[in-house]
């Protein structure tokens, strides 16, 4: 499957389609993370449940601390 990721076409196999698959994929720290799936920010309580579909536009952002 082929979503759209930070605006880069990126390959999923159809195990990982769902958010928490594909921030654990990106190896990121959930509570870190905020996504949004086709202009709608995921709430981080269903990152489990939202399954990811062909042509999704997901944009991840993380935070960064520094001064």
């Amino acid at each position: 499957m082929r979503i759209l990721l930070n605006g880069a076409e990126r390959e999923l196999a159809p195990e990982t389609a769902t958010v928490a698959h594909l921030i654990r994929e990106l190896d990121l720290a959930t509570e870190q993370v905020a996504v949004e799936r086709n202009r709608r920010l995921v709430p981080r309580a269903e990152h489990d449940q939202t399954e990811l579909a062909e042509g999704d536009e997901l944009e991840v952002v993380t935070l960064v601390g520094g001064g």
